[in-house]
């Protein structure tokens, strides 16, 4: 219903702008609005020129294509011209009785106010004729139409949000192109990903600042857009695999003191036309790492780098190639399917394979390293706060987390729980107080509560962590018992645009496969020999690569021949302690990371 409630506000606004037969698609470019017009079969210049009420010249000035004549389907911006006839400005008190008033804070998108009070992007497009979205001011007031509130879901505002960005396309200048950035996306990530510095990022859109950057908001970036490369919080993706390798046992062998190791790494840098990013932070990462290991242990390395180009033919080829079969040392390829030849290789030699991200579903072979935590030991280091004496609450909003709910319900088998239906509902409502958008009620008790929020969508969980925190202000202020309470997250919220400041104030537990504290010491200092190598900021991929330097190098004159089993390595905050499955001969990572935040805003890790 509420679909259809916004398919049919855009239907009559489209119905409206077309009875004088102009486009119903307008965009701010620049500061500047401006239809966007599909150019039909038989229209002339001097046609649109009296439709719009503009001057054939200024048509052609702001289409300089235009000068070969039109062609039918054809995109063309045409200056919006105010009707200066129109009736007076409607007062103030009856704005009030139609509209809330929002005022826009600092980073705000439009489209994070479209989820705040869940109402069309379009309805906010319409009822504020002179909003440029890409531009909006500190303080600005924003009409939000009280009908609509609570009218459109995250998908439909998803999509509107989309189709605005393609209307800006389909007109953009030669080299320019507007992108809505994602949650995980940085200044440095784009910058790499458009081939253009932080600094001409940042002067492409009006100076924006890395820090003032939020996922879902629309900025100017060169070209044409780069394909997606994948973004990597906690796993990354799996193909099926197409054959399996043996289990033998394996005796490695390790090396003298005064040796060279020599290692080969399998990376996908490039797939011949497109260099991924995110492997090359891992290469340089793993260089760093090499460098510790140089300076602590002064052990000589000597590494081939080899681009696999997620090909297995390539693989194959370059398990053929001597410098390949020189090697001490294996690490990558990164993809479990293209893992077979490099395995069988691995078996012969007696050389140790490591597998630096992937979880290794089928290959099974003891020369196999797997530095990803094992799926199977995720919830170890959280059981203790499903015992006995705890007060756990299911808390659902209007979409659910599927896998993450599966998760939950398998550790709650024979654990009594209670489920709470949240339900958003904005505080100018009469019907607020003592809604099922009040969580007071859940910290009514006395008890050790854990609350697990099972929402996927971020605007959801966002308020229910916030509805939590004010719910404990409130009983605090009122002199009451300070609640017990934690939120047991999902690790894919780091994806999100959530207010961190929430985690502390519901004590939120997650977790990860992976942690790196920026102001941690140990971080701050590998960052700043990052900065100084390679001229930015390191990333997820940065710090495994340290990682997988860090522990497997060293272990190679002396714990290998051990297989490294039931030691813990922590070469930056991540842990890692490997064991051999009996089943597959791998030898996996056991360690997961519980990352606790605190209410004095402190984090602690286990």
């Amino acid at each position: 219903m509420k679909r259809l409630c916004a398919t049919l506000i855009l239907l009559l606004w489209g119905l409206s702008a077309l009875a004088d037969g102009k486009s119903e698609t307008i965009v701010y470019i620049d500061g500047a609005k401006y239809y966007i017009h599909t150019v039909r079969a038989g229209e002339t210049l001097y046609g649109l020129s009296k439709t719009y009420g503009v001057d054939e010249k200024v048509l052609l000035d702001c289409n300089p294509a235009l000068t070969t004549g039109l062609k039918a389907d054809q995109n063309i911006k045409i200056p919006y011209v105010t009707n200066v006839a129109g009736g007076k400005p409607e007062k103030e008190r009856k704005l009030r009785k139609t509209y809330d008033f929002h005022y826009v804070t600092k980073g705000e998108t439009l489209y994070a106010i479209s989820r705040r009070y869940e109402i069309p992007v379009n309805t906010l497009l319409e009822d504020n004729p002179d909003l440029d979205p890409l531009h909006m001011r500190l303080g600005q007031r924003i009409l939000v139409r009280r009908k609509q509130i609570g009218s459109e879901d995250e998908k439909g505002s998803n999509e509107q949000w989309e189709q605005y960005r393609q209307s800006l396309n389909s007109v953009a200048e030669q080299g320019t192109a507007y992108h809505i950035v994602h949650p995980g996306e940085t200044f440095y990530s784009l910058s790499r990903r458009f081939g253009i510095t932080e600094e001409e990022l940042g002067a492409m859109n009006n100076g924006l600042k890395p820090a003032d950057l939020k996922a879902g908001a629309m900025i100017k970036v060169p070209g044409n857009e780069a394909p997606e490369q994948p973004t990597v919080v906690d796993s990354l993706p799996q193909e099926p695999l197409y054959e399996k390798a043996t289990t033998k046992p394996i005796e490695f062998r390790a090396l003298r003191s005064n040796q060279t190791l020599n290692v080969a790494l399998l990376l996908p840098l490039s797939n011949g036309k497109e260099p991924n990013a995110n492997y090359l932070e891992f290469y340089q990462g793993f260089l760093l790492g090499l460098d510790s290991v140089k300076t602590r242990y002064g052990h000589s390395v000597h590494v081939d780098l080899f681009n696999t180009a997620r090909d297995t033919a390539r693989v194959a080829e370059i398990v053929r190639d001597e410098a390949f079969r020189q090697a001490d040392l294996i690490v990558g390829p990164v993809y479990e399917e293209e893992l077979y030849p490099v395995l069988v290789f691995a078996e012969e030699k007696e050389v140790p394979v490591v597998s630096p991200l992937a979880n290794i579903e089928r290959m099974n072979s003891d020369a196999l390293f797997q530095l990803a935590p094992d799926p199977s030991c995720k919830y170890e280091k959280v059981r203790e706060m499903f015992g006995s004496g705890k007060r756990i609450t299911l808390i659902y909003t209007g979409t659910t987390d599927k896998e993450f709910e599966q998760e939950m319900l398998t550790l709650l088998q024979g654990v009594d729980y209670r489920r709470f239906n949240y339900k958003y509902v904005h505080p100018s409502a009469t019907s607020a107080q003592n809604s099922s958008s009040d969580l007071t009620p859940l910290l009514e008790n006395e008890d050790d509560n854990l609350f697990i929020i099972l929402s996927n969508d971020e605007v959801e969980i966002d308020r229910v962590l916030a509805a939590l925190a004010s719910a404990d202000n409130g009983l605090t202020s009122r002199g009451r018992k300070a609640p017990q309470f934690r939120v047991l997250g999902n690790a894919r919220w780091n994806r999100y645009n959530l207010d961190r400041e929430m985690f502390f104030k519901d004590r939120v537990t997650f977790i990860s496969t992976y942690h790196a504290k920026r102001d941690a010491e140990i971080i701050k200092s590998f960052d700043s020999a990052y900065i100084r190598s390679f001229g930015g900021l390191p990333t997820l991929y940065s710090y495994r690569g340290y990682d997988t330097a860090m522990i497997f190098v060293p272990a190679m004159f002396g714990d290998i021949e051990y297989d490294l089993e039931q030691k813990r390595y922590t070469p930056l905050q991540s842990s890692y302690r490997f064991e051999r499955d009996p089943a597959s001969g791998n030898h996996v990572n056991r360690n997961w990371m519980r990352v606790n935040y605190q209410n004095d805003f402190t984090i602690t890790i286990e």
